[in-house]
Formats: C-alpha cells, structure tokens, sequence
C-alpha cells in the first residue's frame, strides 16, 4: 500500500505527471527519448517541438522527476540503460493517475 500522500507528491508537478500519464498506458519498459518526445508533444499540444525545449525536457526528466518517481517500489528507472516502467503499481495510484489524466487530458 501506498500513502496518500506519496501519491499527491507524484502527481504535484505537470511534467511529472505526463510522465506518468505516459508511463502507466504502457506495458514493460519505455525508453526515456520516447517519454521526453512524448511529454513534449503534450506540452506543446502538437506545435513545432524545439531543440532547447526537448533537451530541458530531458533533462529535468532525467535528473529530477524520474529519480522521484523510482524513490516508490513500483516504478523503476535505469539510467544507464535509458529506461523506466510502472510495474505493480498499487490500487491507491492506479486510481488517481487515472482521474488526473481524465481531467487533465493531454491530447494524445
């Protein structure tokens, strides 16, 4: 079981979030370069994606919310291998996430 709390502190910053979003639709690992163009698109709701954009993406992807994100049990970062999963995540989260991204709906 998850507290409520870690939760919400996953779910707090949009970036993060549409990570997630992302993340939890899949089944098995996921490249971070296809996260980051993935997030991108969202953010930018389909408007020409920008170099310095897409690298800041990476960047803070890499160095700040998926490190957060694998401080739970049920989601796994491998930075030397480029790759992230959501695996067992528990009723608590799966719930949430789901709500989140129905009103948040980032355009897929």
């Amino acid at each position: 079981m998850v507290e409520l709390e870690t939760v919400f502190e996953l779910l707090r910053e949009e970036r993060r979030r549409y990570a997630l979003y992302y993340l939890y639709e899949r089944n098995g690992p996921v490249s971070v370069d296809e996260l980051v163009e993935t997030v991108e698109k969202w953010e930018d709701e389909g408007t020409a994606p920008e170099l310095d954009s897409v690298d800041e993406i990476a960047l803070e992807l890499q160095h700040v919310h998926l490190p957060k994100s694998a401080e739970v049990e049920f989601i796994q970062y491998d930075p030397s291998r480029n790759l992230v999963q959501i695996n067992g995540s528990p009723p608590e989260f799966d719930a949430f996430v789901t709500v989140a991204k129905l009103l948040e709906t980032p355009e897929e």
